[in-house]
């Protein structure tokens, strides 16, 4: 059996509820659980993400022929067509580059694990598919040389694991997930937008102080606060813009709320495998490397189960429709994706410590940079997919170009100008400066700072919302 297959009997036949467990029971082996335990821990782990896929499933299910709608409502006419991450990540894992990124990824990890310029074990092998993208773009703009292409994806991966240590404070307080970090391709692009904004919108009078999050809105409206009835609500809201008619309307509600109410309690299965293994990692770590912390990297879709996010996510649908339609020079159409956008603003609710008017506001200029990314890379993605003969999607026109949400990476983007402008010398340049970042930050993390109107610390409500777990692969 030959590397390719194994790739692909690992990534596709096994998936994330076989394999995980087994990542996490080895790990929790080696770092001196009792191998009962250890094995108890990984089951847990694994059970945990079935009930986060089959909730995804629900939440993409409900949304999706509701976007779809949405979509034909609108009456949208544009030339490069949102085929979704599954069709990105099976074109970007197709390439000579794909095919070599998960060994790639995984050394760059340990290389910075001994060197001490991370705390990240990224166990989320199915998100290298964002890795594999930026590889294989550049492979493509640089004349189709392999060594660029590893080299820009290794700069991913390096960006990733720094920008988990560097939110993994946040991300842990605020979810309770004690030594979890989020290293996933895509999610890490939005941290600069979210601390961009964040820092603009602190210096804006009045605006600074618009505070939305969950112990507000339950505060202030009650019972119609609670994620049950915000995600009945938001269900009767959608449907409506979707034009749906009662009963379609009043499906949709129900499974949004169930989706709202679900998500925080199958965390609890998710925790109960994970917090052990954390602990030995404590202890581990204290006895052999003088107390250095840990983290376990692992898929954003943790994340996604806040009602903010939910809430973001689906007022979002809408605004990204409109965006589509009149920002000059784009050529995307929002399609496959527009049901995860939750994974769009995955990071945006801890890094604003779960504000809903902040969430939603970075959401929308996070989603005006990936409509003109994916407009500027979906002729180079359509020439990837033809040159690994892989076979369009029926709902391609003749003569359109293909894109993902998904693909709208920053540091995809970054990487291909610089290869686009200085061939191989540009990812190298670019691994130079972010290993030498790395090393710069290692010791950085970042948290974010209360509202101006936020209650003092012993008054504020903690969130109540530990998100779930992942799907095979992730925007």
């Amino acid at each position: 059996m030959d590397w390719d297959s194994i790739v692909t009997f690992v990534r596709d036949q096994l998936g994330n509820t076989v394999v995980l467990p087994i990542v996490i029971a080895a790990l929790g082996i080696a770092l001196g659980q009792r191998w009962p335990k250890a094995i108890r821990s990984g089951l847990t782990v694994g059970v945990g993400f079935v009930g986060l896929g089959l909730v995804i499933t629900l939440l993409l299910g409900a949304l999706g022929p509701a976007t779809d709608a949405i979509v034909s409502r609108f009456g949208l006419h544009l030339t490069t067509m949102d085929v979704g991450w599954p069709v990105a990540a099976a074109i970007a894992f197709g390439t000579t580059v794909g095919a070599l990124i998960i060994p790639l990824a995984l050394g760059v990890n340990v290389a910075m694990l001994l060197t001490r310029l991370t705390k990240t074990l990224n166990v989320d092998i199915w998100n290298f598919w964002h890795f594999a993208f930026t590889g294989s773009l550049v492979y493509l703009v640089t004349g189709r040389n392999i060594w660029a292409g590893l080299i820009a994806a290794a700069v991913h991966a390096v960006i990733s694991l720094k920008v988990a240590d560097i939110t993994a404070p946040a991300i842990q307080k605020f979810f309770n997930l004690p030594g979890v970090s989020i290293p996933q391709g895509f999610a890490v692009t939005t941290v600069p937008v979210v601390l961009a904004f964040n820092w603009v919108l602190d210096r804006i009078p009045f605006v600074k102080d618009i505070k939305i999050d969950s112990a507000t809105l339950q505060k202030r409206l009650g019972v119609l606060g609670e994620p049950l009835i915000l995600g009945v609500i938001l269900g009767v809201f959608f449907g409506l813009v979707a034009g749906y008619d009662f009963p379609k309307t009043a499906v949709l509600s129900v499974q949004l709320g169930a989706v709202m109410l679900l998500v925080p309690r199958i965390i609890g299965i998710f925790m109960e495998g994970l917090v052990p293994v954390s602990e030995a990692a404590r202890v581990f770590f204290q006895k052999h490397f003088h107390g250095r912390e840990y983290y376990v990297g692992l898929d954003s879709a943790i994340l996604i189960g806040h009602p903010i996010t939910i809430a973001a996510a689906i007022l979002l649908i809408p605004t990204v429709l409109l965006l589509a339609a009149i920002l000059p020079g784009n050529t995307t159409l929002p399609f496959a994706d527009l049901a995860a956008l939750a994974f769009f603003v995955a990071m945006a609710t801890p890094l604003t410590k779960g504000n809903l008017f902040r969430t939603y506001v970075i959401g929308a200029f996070t989603m005006v940079m990936v409509l003109y990314l994916t407009t500027f890379f979906g002729p180079n993605l359509t020439q990837t997919a033809s040159d690994i003969g892989f076979k369009l999607p029926s709902t391609v026109a003749a003569g359109a170009t293909i894109s993902a949400l998904s693909g709208g990476n920053l540091y995809a983007f970054i990487n291909y100008i610089s290869a686009q402008w200085l061939g191989i010398f540009g990812p190298i340049a670019l691994l130079l400066i972010v290993g030498a970042g790395a090393y710069l930050l290692r010791n950085y993390t970042y948290s974010p700072k209360e509202a101006p109107t936020a209650p003092p610390a012993a008054e504020a409500p903690k969130p109540t919302v530990l998100p779930p777990t992942a799907r095979p692969v992730t925007t």
